[in-house]
């Protein structure tokens, strides 16, 4: 990837990390907000709003840490187990842990006496379908490859990601890193391969205009590029 495709995803996500919890945290904290817009305290509005757009350029940041991480993860990964089909039964494995222990470990932590173990799957659930969409929406845009790390990356990076807010479990906070994570994750891994070939397409652009390449470059032209797996 160009360095100027890189500036371009990591203003972007800012930008997506931003609009979610600006969004969502209005929508999750309404009860604590409201007062701000039925007596219009339009200081407070926006010193609430500067503050999750704030709050958001964190979260987003700390998703492109774990995207960046993930590639490299990704990549050791399939040069260790040296098959990409015993790679992903790994990174299968590890998702189901990864669900069952966001279900059991929270419900043997913060659960009381009389809480009921059902609730507790509601993360997990949104975690599984939004990965299985952004998954599915992957591999159409690519191969079928990518359709396991792309869930990996959706599920168990998101949760690595997620652990500091996990740790203190309180529920607006939970779903608003959440969702916002969520939002990081899946736009930079749709738009990943996108930027890729831009990028590839700008290097032979520019090595079409140098002087004696044109012959190469034609050459290259002519290759097919094989679509990523992640």
């Amino acid at each position: 990837m160009t360095s100027r495709n890189w500036v371009k995803l990591f203003l972007n996500t800012l930008l997506v990390g931003g609009l979610t919890t600006a969004i969502v945290g209005f929508i999750v904290r309404w009860n604590e907000f409201q007062p701000y817009f039925t007596e219009f305290k339009l200081i407070d509005i926006l010193s609430t709003l500067i503050w999750l757009i704030v709050m958001g350029f964190l979260f987003s940041v700390i998703s492109q840490m774990g995207f960046f991480a993930y590639l490299t993860v990704h990549r050791f990964g399939l040069g260790i187990f040296k098959s990409v089909s015993l790679w992903n039964a790994v990174q299968i494995v590890l998702i189901l842990f990864g669900l069952f222990d966001l279900v059991y470990l929270r419900y043997e932590n913060f659960a009381g006496p009389k809480d009921a173990l059902l609730p507790y799957f509601g993360p997990a659930i949104i975690l599984l379908v939004v990965g299985l969409i952004v998954a599915w929406y992957k591999t159409k845009q690519t191969n079928q490859e990518a359709f396991i790390p792309a869930m990996f990356f959706m599920i168990v990076v998101t949760l690595v990601e997620w652990v500091p807010v996990l740790r203190v479990n309180e529920k607006s906070w939970l779903y608003l890193m959440m969702l916002a994570l969520l939002a990081c994750n899946a736009y930079q891994l749709l738009i990943l391969h996108k930027l890729n070939l831009q990028s590839e397409q700008e290097r032979q652009k520019k090595a079409s205009q140098s002087p004696g390449k044109s012959k190469n470059n034609k050459q290259a032209n002519m290759k097919k590029t094989k679509k990523p797996s992640i």
